[in-house]
């Protein structure tokens, strides 16, 4: 047998984390959730839903929110894997 796999991350964890990523380098930006959505070509509470955690997004939309912030998705999934999960 092989080596035994970590579970993943669930899905609340992923999101949450990833929300947590967009809204820390839009803050950092000094960006409104309105002027971001408007540089990524989106609707405000689209970013809203995204920096909560509940808006699970495309492959193509975490392009343009990247876009929009400046920088790159692999810049956004490296601060989400630093952020703490969600207290139950």
């Amino acid at each position: 047998m092989g080596k035994s796999i970590a579970k993943p991350p669930s899905k609340d964890v992923v999101l949450h984390g990833f929300g947590a990523a967009v809204r820390q380098v839009r803050d950092d930006k000094k960006f409104t959730q309105e002027q971001l959505a408007e540089f990524s070509d989106m609707h405000v509470t689209y970013i809203s839903q995204i920096e909560r955690g509940v808006k699970n997004l495309s492959l193509f939309n975490i392009v343009r929110v990247a876009h929009g912030l400046g920088t790159s998705p692999a810049e956004l999934f490296a601060i989400a894997e630093t952020v703490r999960p969600p207290a139950r």
